[in-house]
């Protein structure tokens, strides 16, 4: 039935509250009269109110309750603003409701969202029986449920910002409409409304921002290192400079634009440059932060320490140069009690002393080594008296290094002793063999640079119009030769021809310079790693040495195995190579073979080979050797020769001429009208430059057509 209900002013509700705005809010008049109402909600607030007598408010609503009673329709006592309750109200509220027969009582918080919709659904059951009686939860209860829902729909929420917004100038409008068909943004929103969706939203876009920043501020400063490094190297510049001036004296740096960019705005973090990714230089004012402070601190602490470093490493240099422990050939075991204090050890590794050991060593070696060439010059007249082959006997060496002995330039090689034996092995070998090859000072012999200089200074015709030149031949000057011997005979014989080489392997035959490579072989031949050939190496010729019985039938057996593994293949170069068999020096007659009885079984395996055979070296002609210098040159002539014939050299125009030109002597023309001869000394601090370029400049001086390197 229709209740009659009045109100002074007509409105449907309004708030004491908001008494003096009601113009801000929406306006609902009641309709005049009569009007059907099927329940009430009977409304206490049981916060702390201003100028407000809580016990006068519950009288008013129990008077108020028994004039809704008299309609008999059903009521519901809500509790507001629960977030806010005071303990005793509630307690009284609920004492009230017990005694108006059992009243029902509904806990709410309109600000927090909380049993609102409980309030109205317990109504409407109380309405309509036929509807399942509501659970009603206190507030609290009703509040962490509430919070839970409302955490699980959050973070569904941010998960679907994060997923959807990846830059921090993305704007909410935009956003909002690409969120809102989604059911994570209408839950989230259902529960806790638009403006607290677009605050996390603002939230998220912050914390890239940020992110953003902070990863441009660590490119920065990674940079900033690079930068000093490279407008500040100098300690002396910048030490006792105050920050100020050192970004002043930054910003005069000629390169300064390149590093750095100088900004209208400041903080940089807070203008435009933050989106700039194209531009990776360094915002100026980055300087005055805690973390660039810290950098340049460090640069400068970094400058300081290499300058103690290499205070250190010029301490250990003069401590080298000034200790006389510190001998050429002296291992750094031996020396560094002498030289290392604690200092040192502080500052630097020991293998930068080590290194910087190792650096000074080779000076004192080299210099060490010119001295004793000196000294060798000096005693020209001990190197007079020597057999053919330029070999000295074992007793020449003694009296050698015995008038030697007591010169100081042959004592500092105290300690290499196998390097000063063969200087005096090499300088015997120059005096015999005079050559640019042979000579001690090497690339700064006079007859090179003579030749480097009119090469220079010339291009001779035939140079000059040949237009497609054949490219160089390299098995022209090269002899692979292998030495195959039992018990250590053939890696004896190959270290001895060595010895007879210059530093780069080189071996001179007939006044040409070859390069000489050995392969000793003394084992089984069938393996690889005794091959006579490899993918590397492929021989010219063999030298095969014996001197006993069973060698002999070692060399034989290893030839007959090489060539039957040629058998049958279309590279059948084993077969045919060139073989020299020889006899060398008994180390000891322990089998009681005579010499004579060897040299007739080597003469009769030599026949059968169709090899040359080579007797031993006469005793006193080889200090030593196996086989004296002589017959190794005669080996080797003979493979030069079996290559020729066999069409592996090659024919090239300037191999016979270069045989027949002189080394490099300075000479005119044949039909030239002036002739001068110059003597200059290898190593002079004059240099040929200094004396020939005088007469080179001149404008008549010319290419002989018909002369050597060395003519003009």
């Amino acid at each position: 039935a229709a209740t009659k209900l009045a109100s002074a002013e007509k409105l449907m509700y309004f708030c004491t509250d908001q008494l003096g705005l009601e113009q801000d809010f929406e306006q609902k008049q009641m309709p005049d009269g009569k009007l059907p109402v099927d329940g009430f909600l009977l409304c206490v607030d049981v916060s702390r109110g201003m100028n407000r007598n809580f016990d006068e408010q519950l009288k008013f609503v129990s008077n108020l309750y028994n004039q809704l009673a008299k309609t008999k329709k059903p009521a519901v006592v809500v509790l507001t603003k629960c977030d806010e309750g005071v303990e005793r109200y509630i307690r009284d509220a609920h004492a009230f409701a017990l005694g108006k027969k059992n009243l029902q009582v509904v806990e709410t918080s309109a600000r927090s969202n909380v049993n609102v919709d409980l309030a109205f659904g317990t109504l409407v059951q109380l309405v309509d029986k036929s509807r399942g009686k509501a659970k009603i939860i206190p507030y609290f209860e009703a509040l962490k449920q509430q919070s839970q829902q409302i955490a699980a729909a959050k973070d569904k929420y941010e998960w679907l910002v994060s997923r959807i917004v990846k830059s921090h100038n993305e704007a909410w409008p935009n956003v909002s409409r690409k969120m809102q068909p989604a059911p994570e943004y209408q839950d989230y929103v259902y529960l806790e409304g638009t403006q607290k969706a677009k605050k996390l939203f603002l939230q998220h876009v912050q914390r890239l921002k940020q992110e953003h920043i902070e990863r441009r501020r660590k490119a920065y400063l990674a940079l900033l290192p690079q930068a000093l490094d490279a407008l500040v190297p100098d300690l002396d510049e910048i030490d006792h400079l105050s920050r100020a001036k050192a970004e002043k004296l930054l910003e005069a740096k000629p390169d300064f634009l390149k590093w750095f960019v100088v900004l209208e705005e400041t903080p940089w973090d807070a203008t435009g440059h933050v989106d700039d990714v194209d531009n990776e230089r360094i915002p100026f004012d980055l300087l005055e932060t805690p973390a660039a402070e810290q950098l340049y601190e460090a640069h400068l602490e970094k400058l300081r320490n290499e300058r103690k470093r290499a205070e250190m490493r010029r301490a250990f240099r003069e401590n080298l140069e000034s200790s006389p422990f510190v001998t050429p050939g002296k291992p750094w075991e031996e020396a560094r009690s002498f030289i290392m204090n604690e200092d040192f050890y502080l500052w630097l590794e020991e293998s930068v002393y080590m290194d910087i050991y190792g650096k000074h060593q080779k000076q004192l070696i080299d210099k060490a080594k010119e001295d004793f060439q000196e000294l060798l010059l000096e005693y020209s007249e001990l190197f007079y008296e020597l057999e053919l082959d330029a070999k000295p006997s074992k007793e020449k060496m003694g009296v050698i290094q015995e008038v030697l002995g007591e010169e100081q330039r042959f004592k500092a090689l105290q300690k290499l002793q196998a390097e000063r034996d063969a200087l005096i092995l090499k300088h015997i070998h120059f005096v015999y063999h005079p050559t640019k090859e042979t000579c001690p000072s090497c690339a700064a012999c006079v007859d090179a640079r003579v030749e480097q200089l009119l090469g220079s200074r010339f291009v001779r015709p035939a140079e000059r119009h040949q237009k497609n030149p054949l490219p160089p031949d390299s098995s022209v000057d090269r002899i692979n030769l292998v030495i195959l011997g039992k018990d250590g005979l053939a890696r004896e014989l190959a270290n001895e021809i060595r010895a007879l080489c210059t530093s780069d392997d080189r071996y001179v035959i007939e006044g040409k310079m070859y390069e000489l490579s050995l392969r000793p072989i003394e084992g089984n031949v069938r393996l690889p790693v005794n091959a006579f050939q490899t993918p590397t190496f492929r021989p010219h010729g063999c030298l095969c040495l014996y001197n006993s019985k069973e060698s002999l039938s070692y060399v034989v057996e290893s030839i007959e195995k090489s060539r039957e593994s040629t058998v049958g293949r279309r590279d059948n170069h084993l077969a045919h190579l060139p073989l020299t068999l020889a006899l060398v020096n008994k180390r000891g007659d322990a089998s009681g073979e005579t010499l004579q009885s060897l040299v007739q079984q080597g003469q009769q395996i030599a026949s059968k080979l169709q090899c040359v055979f080579l007797e031993p070296s006469s005793a006193g002609t080889g200090y030593g050797r196996n086989i004296n210098e002589k017959q190794i040159g005669q080996v080797l002539k003979g493979l030069l020769d079996s290559k020729r014939n066999l069409n592996l050299v090659g024919s090239t125009p300037g191999l016979k001429d270069a045989a027949a030109t002189p080394a490099a002597a300075v000479t005119a023309a044949p039909d030239a009208d002036l002739r001068i001869v110059m003597c200059l000394m290898c190593g002079d601090p004059v240099s040929a430059e200094e004396v020939l370029l005088p007469i080179l400049q001149a404008p008549a001086c010319r290419p002989s057509p018909g002369g050597g390197a060395g003519a003009v």
